[in-house]
This record gives C-alpha cells, structure tokens and sequence, in this order.
C-alpha cells in the first residue's frame, strides 16, 4: 500500500468519528491556507538549499553543509510527533531507508518540537536517521513554510488531546507546512514537494526514483 493510500484510509477514519462542523472547520482552514500561497513562496526546485545546524535527538548539532560532503540529502520537514500523519510518512521513509541510502543519499527529519520530543519521536518509531529540532521554526521560516495555526482549529486539536505549545515549547501556534526536499551535493534543490494540505505527502518511491536520477 502506498503511502497516501494509508493517509487516505485514516483521514476517512478520522472522518467518520468527526462531527460535521468539524470535518468542515478543518477543511476550510485548509483552504484559506491554499490561498495564502506558502507553496509558491517557499523554497523550490532550482534554489540553493539554505543552510543550517541543528541538534538530534543526541543533542548533537548536525550541519546540512557538513552532511552533503556526504552525498545527497533528502530533507523531510513535519509538523511535529503529534501528527500522526507526520507518523505514518516517518514510518513509510523508514521502511524505504535502505533504497534511499543505497542510491548514496541519506535522510533528515526536521521538526520545531522541543528536543525532549525529538527523543520521544526517535525512539517510538526506532528511527534510524538524524532526526532535529528546529525550536522556534527559525530553519522552516527561512525556507518559507512557516504558518499559523487557525484559532478555529485550536479547540479541535486540543479536543483530540493536541497540544501544540507543549510540543513546540511556546505559544505562538506556528507550523510548518509539510514539506520535502531532495538536495543534491552543490547545496542546489533537484527536487521539492510542498503542499498546502497537510494530508498529501510525497511517495518515498518517488524520492528514490529522483534520487536514481541525480
């Protein structure tokens, strides 16, 4: 089953269980945050990948620059653990590591959750792959993904027991848009997948593919 498929079948699980006003409030909210154009303004294909440190679960601070000596990087930016759509991609791009590293490049998970978080993510879901904390989303608003959360949504989310300030250690309610980069050894983008609507996600076989093609 491919990754959006096990999206799919959750978003209408979680559907069902949703009360009308709330699958409409969170569908609108989407919405209005296609219109604010985040997919146009952000980073894209053909841009040089801007560069940044960051800490791992470790609290090792993990530098792009210094990864991409390495090789290829593909740079995975989520909401956060509490996502569990952010889970489900976690676990479809650790079931799909070894084609990943195979093809020389490596994986990185960025998230603006505080670093205790990050420890709770790695070891929920056995990652074997940097995964950083980018408190504040100062990495995330510099490649122009940074939005802020509906107040509409708020109250839902902390109904499904949602609580974002606690993860991201302040109170400011902002995200990232979902997004995912495959950057080549000159630091340029070859590829990048960024969508507004947080329940679409690109396919790990199509990261290898891209990164075949490098």
């Amino acid at each position: 089953m491919s990754l959006q498929s096990e999206i799919d079948e959750m978003k209408q699980q979680s559907a069902a269980k949703a009360s009308q006003q709330v699958r409409e409030t969170m569908m609108q909210a989407t919405l209005d945050l296609k219109k604010k154009n985040i997919e146009n303004d952000a980073l894209s294909a053909g841009d040089m990948a801007i560069d940044f440190t960051l800490p791992n679960a470790q609290g090792k601070d993990i530098n792009l620059k210094d990864e991409l000596v390495k090789g290829p990087v593909v740079l995975n930016i989520y909401r956060g653990g509490w996502c569990p759509y952010c889970n489900l991609e976690l676990k479809a791009l650790k079931e799909s590591l070894s084609e990943i590293e195979a093809t020389g490049a490596q994986l990185i998970a960025v998230a603006p959750q505080l670093p205790d978080k990050t420890v709770d993510t790695v070891e929920k879901h056995q990652l074997e792959i940097e995964v950083l904390s980018d408190v504040g989303n100062k990495i995330s608003r510099q490649y122009g993904l940074v939005f802020t959360l509906a107040e509409s949504l708020r109250a839902i989310y902390d109904s499904f027991g949602i609580d974002i300030p606690e993860y991201n250690g302040d109170d400011s309610f902002e995200l990232p848009v979902p997004a995912t980069y495959v950057i080549n050894k000159n630091g340029e983008i070859a590829y990048a997948f960024v969508d507004a609507d947080y329940t679409k996600r690109m396919e790990p076989a199509e990261i290898v593919k891209i990164l075949n093609q490098l």
